[in-house]
């Protein structure tokens, strides 16, 4: 009973949430033709029927049935009007703000869920490498303890965010199988992986103090192997550290694996650009720990190094919001840019089914820890939307704010409005491949979904 008025509770601040982005949005365009002078005829939260709704002054503000949009109908935003106070008599920038207030809105209130959600964090991730993982690959690549990391796979890096964005968006590719590089790894693996299976041993029942000094021996190996400038040198230090990590556990029955070369090798592999002892450095062709991910069966990436943190106070608080907002909304244009470039295709859109999908998930993820954590990764999510909202409300597209907006530009600088049939008609052209697109997007959810 508990867990189904949880997750009724979670559903509940989704819609409310979703409601807010609208009301910012909706808000932000009512807010500024009131103070333009425009005449608001109505303003809605939600669509369809009418549950209930007042009237003040010349404006009836209404709440409808289905919590899935809303609107601000203002007088003649789509038709010709004598109404001295329409919005097609208002002057041009004017009606340019109110266009743009829309989107800036779902920015300011992306910003403020951001804040919510950094104050709550205990320390902040830098972007300076402080350590390596036992069986790091980037480490034998170059990077070094106290690097700053600029740029990572052609991204600028300012927050940790943007590291992990660009690790995210990298494609894995066939290098050289017999490189240094890639057998430096192997027997750093292969060292790794002679611990783990010792200290996992379900029969054995060590010390945490010997399994604390079998760890540091481990990465004393690891950081040897990292640095070898040969093969034979690499594989004698992995002999040499394989025979002490066994002996520090008195294990005497063991046999030092042979390292199995093979032409071409799966990797994810980049061009870092990093800080250090202040001169900028770039180096090529680093590696990040590759593996094969046993769900989806296709190799995966992960971030082998550890960062620096960040103290909490109140101004690095203000700062990690507006940076990591930045961020996101970098995320949102590079991955606008790439899916017009191809670097993304259809199946990486997602539209409301898919939101959903992934608020559901989020949500469930975040009840294994608490219903905080939950409500968390639902905010998350939220201020992810209505970033992506306000930006994509922006672009020049027709039926768009920012096809709106693009139209008043062109009219401010030509001092001549676009014929008002043209422009419905464009904007009609535009609804359309608009809605063809969703429901594209809607139907490829849903076949995810099954």
């Amino acid at each position: 009973m508990v867990g189904v008025l949880t997750a009724i509770a979670l559903v509940i601040i989704a819609v409310l949430l979703f409601e807010l982005l609208i009301l910012f949005h909706e808000g932000g365009h009512f807010l500024t033709a009131k103070k333009s002078g425009v005449q608001v005829n109505e303003f809605a939260l939600g669509m369809g029927p009418k549950i209930f709704g007042f009237k003040k002054g010349e404006t009836q503000y209404s709440f409808r049935l289905f919590p899935i949009g809303g609107y601000c109908a203002m007088e003649g935003e789509d038709e010709a009007s004598d109404n001295p106070r329409a919005f097609i008599n208002a002057k041009t920038w004017k009606r340019m703000i109110i266009i743009v207030a829309g989107a800036f809105m779902n920015i300011v209130l992306g910003l403020i869920m951001m804040f919510v959600l950094v104050i709550q964090m205990p320390v902040f991730s830098s972007t300076t490498i402080s350590d390596f993982s036992a069986n790091s690959y980037s480490a034998n690549c170059g990077l070094e303890e106290g690097d700053k990391i600029l740029k990572f796979n052609n991204y600028d890096i300012i927050t940790f965010q943007d590291l992990s964005f660009a690790v995210a968006t990298m494609k894995p590719e066939e290098v050289n199988g017999h490189s240094v590089e890639i057998y430096k790894q192997d027997c750093a693996n292969e060292l790794y992986n002679a611990f783990a299976s010792i200290v996992t041993d379900k029969e054995a029942d060590y010390k945490e103090k010997t399994i604390n000094k079998a760890y540091n021996i481990l990465l004393d190996g690891c950081s040897e192997v990292n640095h070898s400038d040969s093969k034979s040198l690499a594989k004698q230090t992995m002999k040499t550290y394989y025979t002490k990590i066994y002996n520090i556990f008195g294990i005497d029955d063991y046999r030092i694996p042979k390292i199995k070369e093979k032409d071409t090798r799966q990797r994810f592999r980049t061009d870092v650009t990093v800080e250090r002892d202040n001169q900028i450095i770039t180096l090529n062709n680093v590696d990040l720990f590759t593996y094969m991910n046993t769900e989806s069966e296709e190799v995966s990436v992960s971030i082998d190094f550890y960062v620096d943190g960040i103290e909490k106070n109140f101004l690095t608080v203000l700062q990690q919001t507006g940076l990591q907002t930045i961020s996101v909304v970098r995320m949102v244009w590079a991955s606008l840019a790439g899916l017009v470039t191809g670097q993304f295709g259809i199946t990486d859109v997602s539209g409301p089914v898919g939101a959903a999908t992934a608020i559901t998930k989020v949500a469930s993820a975040g009840l294994e820890n608490s219903f905080l954590s939950a409500f968390n990764n639902i905010l998350y999510m939220m201020m992810l939307i209505s970033i992506n909202l306000g930006i994509f409300n922006m672009l020049p597209f027709p039926a768009l704010d920012g096809g709106r907006f693009l139209f008043l530009l062109i009219e401010a600088i030509f001092r001549k409005p676009i014929p008002r049939k043209a422009e419905a008609v464009i904007n009609s052209i535009g609804l359309g491949i608009l809605l063809v697109f969703i429901f594209l997007i809607t139907i490829k959810d849903v076949w995810q979904l099954f």
